[in-house]
């Protein structure tokens, strides 16, 4: 029997279903990154700046958050540009907030759940090419902020335990991706073999 639906139908579902993921994803990036802001805050100008940052964030999820609940969903182009426009985001604040920039600064661990959501929802080639851009990402901005770090061993090693671990975000993500797709293909193909067998009764 054939297929019920095909590879480009399974695609669009994932991005259907799973856009919702990131939209969650980055409303936790969002109240997460203003604690975080409101914490570390020293003064009015660093609070303003930090807020400008965050800003950008809420309004995109806002757009997105608010199509999906009317049943206009974005397409995969906007999701992905969406998604780099949030790693640009927080890359920045890497560069850019108070004297924590680069390695020593925590906003690093936004990167996870950004790579994790787009791993559930994209199929795994993109997923790939998505993780690679965070590290490089998140690398060359310690590497600017800090370019003793690459003779500096334990610094160094700080750096690539982080980079592995995000990279095995990714992968983890993508493997779960794999399992889901499976037992869903195999559910429809029990549906059509019901399917089939009730017609030719």
């Amino acid at each position: 029997m054939q297929a019920l639906r095909t590879p480009a139908q399974e695609a669009a579902e994932d991005i259907f279903f799973g856009q919702v993921v990131i939209v969650w994803a980055r409303w936790f990036i969002i109240i997460a990154g203003m604690i975080l802001i409101l914490w570390t805050s020293s003064s009015v100008n660093e609070l303003t700046k930090a807020t400008l940052l965050i800003v950008p964030l809420i309004g995109i999820n806002f757009f997105v958050h608010g199509r999906y609940l009317m049943e206009k969903p974005a397409n995969k182009l906007l999701l992905i540009g969406l998604s780099l426009v949030d790693l640009a985001l927080v890359t920045i604040i890497l560069l850019t907030w108070t004297e924590q920039t680069g390695l020593q600064s925590n906003f690093f661990v936004f990167y996870y759940p950004m790579v994790m959501a787009f791993a559930f929802v994209f199929r795994p080639s993109m997923t790939v090419g998505y993780t690679a851009v965070a590290l490089i990402s998140y690398a060359l901005v310690c590497i600017i902020v800090e370019p003793s770090l690459l003779i500096n061993t334990a610094a160094l090693e700080v750096l690539i335990i982080r980079l592995i671990t995000l990279a095995s975000m990714g992968g983890l993500a993508t493997t779960y991706w794999r399992i889901q797709r499976k037992q869903r293909r195999e559910i429809m193909s029990q549906v059509g073999n019901l399917i089939q067998s009730s017609v030719s009764q």
